[in-house]
């Protein structure tokens, strides 16, 4: 079936149907135009380095993921009648590029529907312009998402040319094109106002970039991604816009090379990721990478002065923050004051920002937090976890509970207990791997590494060269991570190319959850430190 058949009923929809997707944006539009408009749409050194901009081959692949059926039974009430009307489009093709994009994505999808979408997401960034989508990048430069759609460039050209995909992007460009004008300015009054804060300035000869990607079909979500210098992220150019997701992975990109240039400095705060770490609802992936830890921290505290909340919101903010485990926010931004006193950049005046925190008045302060209370432990389970773990986690079995509180006690940083009740799960369970790699961490968190290492080992290989639904592998999240303490391992060691192999393999893992990745990539550039190595003065030349 050919979208722009003579006499198709689409050929109307195409001309018309645009202008339905923008609906929404109405009345955004007119209160922006209205809306002061910075003194320039974005600093002139920095055009090159953060762009508001269309990717056609975004628009490409979210086509074919509507023609394969992806998420055709989700609820559309809050789609513009143009979205919903070129999705039923979409699902009404047929052909032989059509079919052979339909045999794939079923191959593809996996039972997590937004790790699918992700996967797509990684694609469309990764792949070069129509009509053929070729990578761009070198092979072990592609990000692994992408990686894990190989074949999918000769798909999508088939169907792009098939189904004429470009004479349809020609009628929805322009509409496109209005949602960057839209919101051209306020996106570019933040990222002045973000830069004018931090005091800093993008070189155009910077091989690092920030785009927003304005797109129509991409939903509610926001997607963003970071490969090294590069940060993008995709939205939908709704009248909510969602400025803060956009300015926290703004000053992201800002901070994170900041925080790395730093890391020595800003290690003598580590000893305040011990108190952190007990915090349920604080990402496990920060337990043991202060790196991390203080970058988010840094990043969390600017946002809130940036945002200029009343006394009251403000002192809830930093509470919430802090009772999630962020523990440096308080004293990050108290030490904001002084860098706004003071003239030198952020790049600068961080060391001094550092220096002016009293570790042992913020650990005595902490002796009476109360962190948050995380979810039960079987919903974590259920929310996170392969279905293969999901289906083992449903079944009856009185041990589960010793693997609950493995869990748990990974949470609060005890590593006996952790390792005692893993190992009383394992002794009924001797093949579970969920168990295999908590007993892992626990051994790690014991400073038991020659344990660890064989632990991670095995969890690493059980992964099966080709994965199947039948088949007994690792939950992605633990395979990630698995190759991530290696990595950490062998850079304690000194062995850095063994630690940097350990990285690479992770960022392999083919649903990897975004933490790990980061992760790792932070491994590759950076290394991993332990507090105490971090701690060391620096060499003298």
């Amino acid at each position: 079936m050919r979208l722009f058949a003579d006499k198709n009923p689409l050929v109307q929809f195409a001309r018309i149907g645009a202008c339905a997707l923008l609906v929404a944006l109405a009345g955004s539009g007119a209160a922006h135009a209205q809306a002061k408009a910075p003194a320039q749409s974005v600093q002139s050194e920095s055009r090159q380095a953060v762009a508001i901009e269309t990717r056609p081959q975004l628009f490409a692949v979210l086509c074919a993921l509507d023609a394969a059926g992806f998420d055709s039974a989700v609820d559309t009430t809050n789609d513009s009648p143009g979205r919903i009307q070129l999705r039923r489009a979409m699902l009404g093709l047929h052909g032989p590029a059509v079919e052979a994009l339909r045999k794939f994505y079923s191959e593809h999808a996996l039972a997590d529907t937004g790790t699918t979408f992700s996967r797509f997401m990684s694609f469309a960034l990764a792949a070069g312009p129509a009509p053929n989508f070729e990578f761009e990048l070198r092979r072990d430069e592609l990000p692994p998402d992408a990686l894990a759609l190989e074949g999918f460039n000769k798909i999508l050209a088939d169907f792009y040319r098939e189904e004429h995909i470009a004479e349809l992007w020609q009628h929805f460009q322009p509409d496109y094109d209005r949602s960057i004008e839209i919101y051209r300015a306020p996106i570019s009054d933040l990222v002045f106002t973000v830069m004018n804060y931090l005091r800093e300035i993008l070189r155009p000869s910077s091989p690092r970039y920030f785009s927003v990607y304005m797109e129509l079909l991409a939903g509610r979500k926001t997607n963003f991604r970071n490969y090294g210098d590069h940060y993008e992220m995709v939205v939908n150019p709704s009248p909510d816009l969602p400025m803060d997701d956009i300015r926290h992975a703004f000053l992201h990109f800002l901070l994170d090379p900041i925080a790395i240039r730093y890391r020595v400095a800003a290690s003598r705060l580590s000893p305040l990721l011990e108190v952190a770490a007990h915090a349920p609802l604080l990402p496990a992936e920060m337990h043991d990478d202060y790196s991390a830890f203080f970058d988010e921290c840094l990043v969390r505290a600017v946002e809130l002065r940036l945002r200029r909340l009343s006394p009251g919101d403000l002192s809830s903010a930093i509470d919430q923050a802090e009772g999630s485990g962020y523990v440096l926010v308080r004293p990050i931004y108290a030490g904001l004051t002084g860098f706004e006193k003071s003239e030198p950049a952020m790049g600068y005046y961080l060391p001094d920002l550092v220096k002016g925190i009293d570790v042992g008045a913020e650990q005595r302060r902490l002796r009476g937090v109360k962190f948050a209370e995380a979810a039960p432990a079987n919903v974590a389970v259920a929310e996170n976890s392969s279905p293969a773990a999901r289906r083992q986690s449903a079944a009856p079995d009185p041990a589960q509970e010793d693997l609950a509180e493995g869990q748990r006690q990974i949470s609060a940083r005890n590593g006996p207990a952790a390792a005692a009740s893993f190992e009383h799960f394992l002794a009924s369970h001797p093949d579970d791997l969920r168990a295999t790699y908590g007993l892992a961490v626990a051994s790690a968190l014991m400073g038991n590494p020659d344990r660890a290492r064989e632990l991670f080992a095995k969890v690493i290989a059980a992964a099966p060269a080709t994965p199947s639904e039948t088949s007994t592998q690792p939950d992605p999240s633990n395979l990630s991570w698995s190759h991530i303490y290696l990595g950490r391992m062998y850079d304690v060691e000194g062995q850095r190319e063994l630690a940097v192999a350990e990285y690479r393999a992770a960022l392999a893992v083919a649903g990897a959850p975004e933490s790990a990745r980061a992760a790792a990539e932070r491994g590759v550039q950076a290394g991993y430190q332990t507090p105490s190595r971090e701690n060391k003065p620096e060499a003298k030349p």
